[in-house]
């Protein structure tokens, strides 16, 4: 076993490649297959079956309501679902109702603040939810439910894992099958697989250092696991693998965290566009039951 700390470099191929798809809005996201027609909630806020179906097989589904879901009944979705994980991070308790939905607010200016970051004006990284946590503690399932769309150049981000993993060498995918956060608590190997499907752990942590664990006793040096996870940030940052949710009013878009890395785009500068309605998201995270 040997232990490292993973730090990019700026000339690394995918900071360029992160920056185009999230900052700079280089490069044109297509909507993702099947959203633009998405399924209409039930009278109850039920889940179509053949929502569900396509959610099984594809990892992604787009439904509508007329209106936004009021917190009761977008709890009662999430609960068809599997069992809704409570919030409990101090620095999202602010933006917490009833212990499980997270309101994803753009309230603040652009900033360096990991915390804040998914309610400020920021990109989000691509990342799978959780993926530092043990297997029963990452949700099977993110449920967005948007109640304003505000400037729709903020986009939610899917890429799909089986893209990057058909990106990735043999050995690359060997290397990572056997790296883990370095972390306490048992957290899973980077990459998996569920049946057939490659499935990762995993997240981008720009500038801030990552420290992991190389599990097999092969002679792979630092600089080899350092590679492999350069190989990965390069393939999920890759042109063409991405699309874009464009969020309108009552959109409800469920994700399937075994499926899809997720991340946003960079909304408009609050500070520049002080007319914009903030951009208002609720989140659940499920886990399976």
């Amino acid at each position: 076993m040997i232990e490292g700390l993973f730090v990019e470099r700026a000339t690394d191929r995918h900071v360029r490649l992160r920056r185009c798809l999230l900052r700079d809005g280089r490069q044109t996201l297509a909507t993702p297959t099947g959203f633009n027609r998405p399924f209409r909630l039930g009278a109850a806020g039920e889940l179509p079956q053949r929502a569900l179906a396509r959610l099984r097989t594809q990892g992604a589904v787009a439904l509508h309501s007329d209106e936004p879901l009021p917190a009761r009944r977008f709890i009662a979705l999430g609960a068809r679902l599997g069992r809704a994980i409570v919030e409990t991070d101090p620095a999202v308790l602010p933006y917490v109702e009833n212990e499980v939905i997270l309101n994803l607010v753009s309230r603040h200016p652009e900033t360096d603040n990991i915390a804040i970051q998914p309610f400020a004006d920021n990109f989000l990284s691509l990342h799978s939810e959780s993926s530092g946590q043990p297997l029963p503690r990452q949700p099977r399932y993110i449920v967005l439910m948007c109640r304003e769309p505000g400037d729709r150049r903020a986009r939610t981000v899917l890429v799909p894992m089986e893209t990057v993993a058909a990106r990735l060498s043999d050995r690359q995918l060997t290397l990572l099958s056997q790296t883990r956060y370095q972390q306490a608590g048992a957290p899973s190997a980077i990459l998996r697989r569920v049946g057939n499907r490659p499935v990762f752990s995993f997240r981008d942590f720009m500038a801030q250092p990552f420290a992991w664990r190389y599990q097999a006793a092969d002679g792979a040096g630092a600089d080899t696991v350092d590679a492999a996870i350069r190989a990965l940030l390069a393939a999920m940052y890759a042109p063409d693998a991405a699309v874009g949710v464009r969020w309108q009013r009552g959109l409800l878009v469920v994700i399937d965290n075994t499926f899809f890395f997720h991340g946003r785009t960079a909304g408009p500068a609050s500070a520049t566009h002080p007319t914009t309605p903030r951009r208002h998201l609720q989140r659940l995270r499920i886990a399976e039951v």
